[in-house]
């Protein structure tokens, strides 16, 4: 987190753990506005790659599972880098700005991604630079989301998913209708916050992250890297994957499983009425596939309604013949929710 916004930021309150916001003063208060009002985040939890230079946009084609060609100046694009046996290694979402692109993942991940796709670049005319505490990034969710955004930039918005705007010194991403993110240099944001504050609720990065959840949007981190195929974690269902374009790290596999195989693993939205925390990675069980594990965790977040809600990588057959449940056989019950996007067959 870029020291100045830190120091920013705690001035309004903020209370600040390992370079993410925790809350503003009131973790159980946020959550509630976060389900039923407009709230603000901090997104500093999150790093930011930018590629630059004329063969930019042929390197990334060759390294990720989404088509860049379907990324332009006004849509982004969610993604995945993968091992060459086709195991995720990050989830990102992609966006371009003038000659730039820019790959936003969990900042834990920013560095050693950055360092092993530096490894590829070889003659490219290709620079990677760390952009995480240039351009703050900052996230507006709530009904009236869009309306506020419109009203204090001026800027109409957009209803296309994954739909940018640029203008000036700010970007604007429609990741849906009611959740949009801002995106400024270091010298604009505090402004920006200060206009939006007075109209959304501060709240800390886990109800941003509930609010992935809700989406249905994983967001790989180190305790699941190399766990899932892209489809296994529904990239194929919102455009993450291109299978009508060129190699990549494991394209072959990504590939062969679409094709050929049956996916037997798939992620679903779950809640779990859980007091201890539920962590990315815990292991599900259920009694058709005995002592062994039938799913892991994506992502978890506090709900605001008790409990967790989760991401998670189940195996289908269970979740169509038994129980779901956290940690072991006599763990709580997950209960499966519907997933904002429907599946492809």
């Amino acid at each position: 987190m870029n020291p100045v916004w830190q120091a920013y930021l705690r001035k309004q309150h903020a209370v600040i753990e390992n370079n993410c916001v925790i809350h503003f003063g009131d973790s159980t208060r946020e959550l509630k506005d976060t389900q039923t009002g407009t709230v603000m985040a901090d997104l500093s939890h999150y790093g930011l790659i930018r590629f630059s230079g004329d063969d930019a946009p042929t390197f990334l084609q060759s390294q990720v599972s989404c088509d860049i060609r379907e990324i332009k100046q006004q849509k982004a694009q969610y993604g995945s880098y993968c091992t060459p046996k086709g195991r995720v290694l990050a989830s990102f979402l992609l966006y371009q700005h003038n000659d730039n692109y820019f790959m936003q993942l969990p900042a834990s991940l920013r560095i050693p991604i950055q360092k092993r796709l530096s490894l590829y670049v070889l003659r490219a005319n290709v620079q990677l630079g760390d952009a995480s505490d240039t351009l703050i990034r900052i996230g507006i969710a709530g009904q009236n989301a869009a309306a506020l955004i419109e009203e204090i930039t001026g800027l109409s918005c957009t209803n296309e998913p994954l739909g940018v705007i640029h203008h000036e010194n700010i970007t604007i991403l429609f990741l849906t209708q009611n959740r949009i993110e801002l995106i400024a240099p270091i010298e604009n944001a505090s402004t920006l916050w200060e206009h939006f504050s007075q109209r959304a609720k501060p709240v800390g990065a886990n109800c941003w992250d509930w609010l992935d959840i809700q989406s249905g949007i994983p967001v790989i981190l180190p305790e699941t890297q190399e766990e899932f195929l892209p489809q296994m974690i529904n990239l194929d269902a919102f455009g993450g994957i291109s299978f009508k374009k060129g190699c990549y790290p494991g394209q072959e596999i990504v590939a062969r499983t679409q094709y050929l195989g049956k996916l037997k693993r798939r992620m679903f939205l779950a809640h779990i009425p859980a007091v201890e925390a539920v962590k990315a990675g815990d292991e599900l069980y259920s009694i058709d596939m005995d002592d062994q594990s039938s799913g892991n965790i994506v992502n978890a977040a506090l709900s605001p309604n008790g409990g967790f809600d989760i991401l998670a990588v189940i195996q289908q057959s269970s979740v169509d013949s038994s129980q779901i449940r956290w940690q072991s056989l006599q763990g709580p019950v997950l209960q499966i929710k519907s997933l904002p996007y429907s599946l492809p067959a």
